[in-house]
């Protein structure tokens, strides 16, 4: 039998789709919304409390309080530095266990699961609670990439996995050849941001974006959405490459619509 769902929250559009799968399920839910990360709109009509990042016995006292015993971390965060952070006791403690500054994005994560689960927690992934499971292989919409599409997913491909075993980012922008961009701390919608005043004259570019090797799946499973292809288009991307069979795509049938629309290609690809 399951029991209360907890929904710890970041920003973007993931954690209301979670919200939302689950009392369409009838799932009981509490969410731990991170303040100056969660939206607003994510929390409406459920239970949930306001908690900042670096408060973490706060965080588990509320979860406890509320009943919780599953646990999914969803939504973007961005990562403060330790001042920033100003981290409680028990925040502390496994920061000095673990070196915070050491740890890039996803070793800091998988490291954090595990404290969940010696708190008692089953951690689960977001892909085990939502209906948009990863994307097989293949183009999405009616548009398909071309040879010089094709052959900047093959070099994004090689860079995002090259970044991607460093624990630095999931992403990269290459455009005829040419890295615009990759991602770092700032995520990718920053990045998409970042690398429109860097386009080149010419054929635009591609977003690859792909699984970290040996990654931690229930806490930051590549995502895309029609976020992220509006993005694309503005950035004066000709479409976007995912890695296929690990990558969610959040409303897929408006994603396909927005980049048909916009005439970008958004297509799943095997990482090599």
């Amino acid at each position: 039998m399951t029991g209360r769902l907890g929904i710890v929250a970041g920003d973007g559009r993931l954690p209301r789709r979670l919200v939302e799968s689950c009392l369409a399920a009838g799932r009981d839910v509490f969410v731990l919304a991170l303040e100056g990360a969660a939206e607003p709109a994510t929390v409406c009509g459920v239970p949930h409390a306001w908690c900042r990042m670096g408060a973490a016995a706060t965080g588990l006292s509320l979860l406890r309080e509320n009943n919780v015993t599953d646990l999914v971390l969803a939504g973007g965060i961005r990562r403060p530095s330790l001042l920033a952070l100003r981290p409680d006791w028990r925040a502390a403690k496994l920061f000095a266990r673990i070196g915070y500054r050491a740890l890039g994005d996803d070793g800091l994560l998988s490291a954090i699961v595990d404290e969940l689960e010696q708190e008692g927690f089953r951690v689960l992934g977001v892909d085990q609670l939502l209906d948009a499971g990863p994307v097989a292989e293949g183009p999405l919409g009616s548009i398909y990439p071309d040879l010089q599409s094709q052959a900047d997913i093959e070099r994004g491909l090689r860079i995002a996995r090259a970044i991607g075993a460093l624990d630095i980012g999931q992403a990269v922008v290459v455009q005829q050849g040419l890295v615009l961009g990759v991602e770092a701390i700032e995520g990718t919608d920053e990045l998409l941001r970042r690398c429109a005043a860097l386009r080149r004259e010419g054929p635009g570019g591609v977003l690859v974006k792909v699984e970290k090797p040996g990654q931690e799946r229930r806490t930051d499973r590549p995502t895309i959405g029609p976020r992220t292809v509006a993005l694309a288009a503005d950035t004066g991307l000709r479409g976007i490459a995912f890695e296929a069979n690990a990558t969610i795509v959040l409303d897929r049938d408006e994603v396909i619509r927005s980049a048909d629309r916009a005439g970008l290609f958004v297509v799943g690809v095997r990482r090599p």
